[in-house]
């Protein structure tokens, strides 16, 4: 097994890709797996990169295909459709377990596994890319400036860029269903865009508003703040828009409607192009507030958001293969620090 191999399932994907063609930059070398053999293939050559072809429901193929590696990176989502499949293999094969995933329910899932993980001697560590790895970064920068913090306000916005088919369709899979956030420990549901509010980012000062972001789960585990919400940017008038969208949530969860934005989803390019994606920003805010009402926040910009996801992931699985990886769940900041964001060419940090 040479050490500086990894399994990318759902190579065949945008993020995947991306993925794949950065690995050389960290002297790694991805395995290109996936279901489809009409693209992971021709991938797969072109690139000079090994391969494998598992469906996930095959649970001895994929054991097999695990056997070969100490990690997987998994990219291929709805991560609510496709990650206890993966788990339940890394378990039995001892394959150190990373994704990228922003599901809430899919945090709280993995985390449920933690002691099955410690006991295989593995790291299940989900959120390995965008989702969260910035926002779990500067949420544990400012519980370690302000270690009596009671509250946590995280928000994030691109400019310039735009989404793939892969974060298309997962949002597709969750029209109508209610935002949340985590008040005195516990997950909580609310209207989305329930709140609202203009955020100096740094560069630009965007409107922002709460949505059901990975943080919501994994932030608390990271820094322990009972109380935690999370926001996007939007428009001003989408976000009042969206006030009036609980009259409407009983047909957008219907699976006509959602079949009919999937096709338009498919319709779209894969993703931003690597001129766009050269050209965007992703740009981070955070805010810890204590019981005296004292603040600190924070912000940070770096590359744009699916950029980020393949380094972070990238150097996330270096440190594996290298030994340097906590057994059981973790958070990305919580195993690597708040400077692991650090590590991703581009990002600068500010303490406000």
């Amino acid at each position: 097994m040479p050490l500086n191999q990894f399994l990318l399932y759902g190579a065949n994907g945008y993020t995947g890709q991306l993925t794949a063609k950065l690995a050389k930059e960290y002297n790694l070398e991805p395995i290109l797996a996936g279901r489809n053999k009409a693209s992971i293939q021709p991938l797969a050559e072109s690139m000079q990169l090994p391969f494998r072809i598992v469906d996930l429901s095959d649970k001895e193929k994929l054991n097999e295909a695990l056997k070969e590696v100490k990690v997987v990176v998994h990219t291929a989502g709805p991560f609510h459709q496709t990650a206890k499949q993966m788990i339940d293999a890394c378990l039995q094969t001892h394959t150190h377990y990373l994704d990228i995933n922003g599901d809430i329910g899919v945090f709280e899932f993995i985390k449920q596994c933690h002691e099955k993980a410690k006991d295989a001697g593995i790291m299940l560590l989900p959120g390995s890319g965008f989702d969260v790895v910035p926002t779990d970064c500067i949420a544990l920068l400012l519980n370690n400036k302000l270690h009596d913090a009671t509250h946590l306000k995280l928000a994030f916005a691109t400019i310039g860029g735009s989404i793939s088919h892969g974060t298309g369709m997962t949002m597709a899979s969750r029209l109508g269903e209610k935002g949340a956030v985590r008040e005195n420990g516990k997950i909580v549901r609310k209207a989305l865009a329930h709140k609202g509010m203009w955020v100096n980012f740094g560069p630009k000062k965007l409107f922002v508003m709460t949505i059901p972001w990975g943080d919501v789960a994994t932030a608390y585990y990271t820094t322990g703040i009972p109380n935690i919400e999370s926001y996007t940017a939007i428009k001003p008038t989408v976000y009042n828009a969206l006030k009036f969208q609980f009259l409407f949530n009983w047909i957008l969860r219907t699976e006509w409607l959602r079949n009919i934005v999937r096709k338009k989803i498919s319709n779209r390019p894969a993703g931003p192009s690597d001129e766009m994606r050269a050209n965007a920003k992703s740009l981070v805010w955070g805010e810890v507030s204590n019981e005296k009402g004292e603040k600190i926040h924070a912000a940070l910009s770096g590359p744009e958001g699916y950029t980020l996801t393949a380094h972070s992931s990238l150097i996330i699985a270096k440190k594996i293969l290298e030994g340097n990886f906590k057994p059981g769940f973790q958070t990305p900041a919580g195993c690597y620090g708040a400077d692991l964001i650090m590590e991703v060419p581009g990002v600068k940090r500010e303490v406000l």
